[in-house]
């Protein structure tokens, strides 16, 4: 069962800088992969000694799961993984800012709380800012990689993307409702899977157009009408 997390009430919103990533990793010269939305931790427990090359961290919104996920990375023992606690749209874009050029090497958001109501749009995940800053920090052919078995969540954030213009969809040979490019599953996607339900994925590649003004972008989102999103809004919180 979900808990949801509002992000925008007003302990989550304090501004607690992130710490970098020399003071994080054994060695913070490895490209980094960035899973926002961490939960307990498992999918990045399983990343880790799979990928070596790489750093990855998990940014996780509630502490008792981060203090959990620590726990079980400190007794693998994985230099190359840390899980933090912090709210990704107030803590990420500064910090994410300060990277080396080019180390932001894969950025995933992987089934994120679905706050159906357009009056709820705020508390999701991805919002223009932090878009715009994940699309900074990655170089051309970088990826950002989105799932959710909500297909109503997930397209609002499709929309937000290719509204962006900073990415391109990789294709149904890549990325696909039967196809993870990714070698390890989420908790989340396990039980969904499971139960014979979808999983709506989207795998997109950085390319080099420009970023486009926040405005423009925070435009995109603004409703259109006073109606819902979908039929599940007028059960949502």
């Amino acid at each position: 069962m979900r808990q949801h997390v509002n992000p925008l009430s007003r302990i989550h919103q304090l501004a607690r800088p992130l710490p970098q990533l020399i003071e994080l990793f054994a060695d913070p010269s490895l490209p980094l992969h960035l899973d926002i939305g961490s939960a307990r931790g498992r999918f990045l427990l399983a990343m880790a000694p799979l990928a070596p090359q790489r750093n990855h961290l998990g940014l996780e919104i509630r502490r008792p799961l981060v203090e959990a996920a620590e726990d079980d990375r400190r007794r693998d023992n994985l230099t190359n993984l840390r899980f933090l606690y912090g709210n990704a749209n107030v803590n990420l874009p500064e910090w994410l800012a300060q990277l080396s050029p080019g180390q932001l090497e894969l950025v995933t958001l992987q089934f994120p709380d679905p706050w159906f109501k357009l009056r709820h749009r705020k508390r999701r995940v991805l919002q223009p800012a932090l878009l715009l800053a994940i699309a900074a920090a990655l170089a051309p052919g970088r990826t950002l990689f989105l799932q959710s078995d909500v297909e109503a969540l997930i397209t609002p954030m499709r929309q937000l993307v290719g509204a962006s213009g900073a990415f391109e969809l990789a294709g149904p040979e890549e990325c696909g409702p039967e196809r993870n490019p990714l070698p390890v599953a989420t908790e989340r996607e396990g039980q969904v899977l499971a139960e014979g339900k979808p999983v709506h994925r989207s795998l997109y590649r950085r390319n080099n157009a420009p970023l486009p003004p926040l405005a423009d972008l925070e435009a995109h989102l603004e409703p259109t009408t006073s109606g819902v999103d979908n039929r599940l809004d007028a059960e949502a919180d």
